[in-house]
């Protein structure tokens, strides 16, 4: 099972191009594709998707061009974009019975199916309420039951944990890490707790190019020893964020405690571990200034 991303580009108009000569080769287990808003995250979800087509490139998926044959990948492919819509009217359990039919899915083991996603998003005692009267996190969690209709072997899912409460986002994460095994997860997300919490790979993008791909352990190696904790006066706040980059800020009686990712430590500044946030910042950072340069 091999997708392979070969160097691909989608422009906009004359001008604007949401992805610049993007590679990448994934494998079974949870990616996280991780990059601040407009960084061309949900570009590549929907060329993925075969739902646009790339500029330049091409998308293999277990050696068929997607763009020659999009059938290929779409009939073990489960999708949830960012922005997904539901019929009002209808309950989960009629809107899941519509989409497994536009997927050709056998309707008896769809039945069965759709039983299993709705006790899975834990929405089995509303099956029958209309959707129209769902909040904007039980609508996600239908989302997330229709993408896993045909048990998909690549599963994309963009931004899903917008709209669920702390528990909700609980019970996905745990849900995307079972799911994992043989297929390939695909996570789209600006929050890197939600990565931290799922993913074994890390795809880190900006401004439509590939920053990093690594393994979160990698990543957090290599801003080890480049965290510091400073305690800073409210006075002095400005001419520290002009000098050096700074991940947090918290507010106490002895200061402003910040935390500085810095390869020499600010004078009177303690040394602290990593988290995974400050090496998603670290890359940005470094990305930038040789884009700068």
């Amino acid at each position: 099972m091999k997708l392979v991303i070969d160097h691909v580009s989608k422009q906009y108009g004359s001008k604007v191009w949401a992805l610049r000569n993007f590679s990448l080769e994934l494998g079974p287990g949870v990616v996280g594709l991780l990059g601040p808003n407009g960084a061309g995250k949900s570009t590549l979800m929907s060329i993925l998707a075969t739902i646009t087509r790339a500029t330049e490139g091409s998308v293999v998926w277990n050696g068929t061009n997607i763009a020659n044959n999009p059938d290929a990948l779409r009939f073990v492919l489960g999708y949830l974009p960012q922005d997904f819509g539901v019929y009002p009217n209808l309950n989960p359990v009629e809107f899941l019975e519509y989409l497994a039919a536009v997927k050709g899915l056998d309707a008896a083991a769809s039945r069965r199916r759709i039983d299993e996603l709705l006790n899975l998003v834990n929405l089995t005692e509303a099956r029958k309420r209309p959707l129209g009267g769902f909040s904007g996190g039980m609508k996600q969690r239908v989302g997330i039951a229709q993408a896993l209709l045909n048990d998909p072997e690549l599963l994309i899912v963009d931004e899903p944990t917008a709209g669920l409460d702390p528990e909700e986002r609980v019970r996905f994460r745990n849900l995307l890490s079972d799911l994992s095994g043989e297929r390939i997860v695909i996570l789209s997300t600006h929050i890197v707790s939600d990565i931290e919490a799922t993913a074994t790979d890390i795809v880190l993008i900006s401004k439509g190019a590939l920053v990093a791909h690594a393994s979160p352990e990698e990543l957090l190696r290599q801003v080890e020893g480049k965290v510091w904790e400073w305690v800073v006066p409210s006075a002095e706040m400005n001419a520290a964020k002009q000098k050096y980059l700074i991940s947090s800020t918290m507010r106490r009686s002895d200061g402003v405690h910040v935390r500085v990712l810095a390869t020499e430590a600010p004078e009177g500044a303690q040394p602290v571990i990593a988290s995974l946030e400050d090496a998603y910042l670290y890359q940005l950072a470094n990305h930038r200034a040789e884009g700068t340069a």
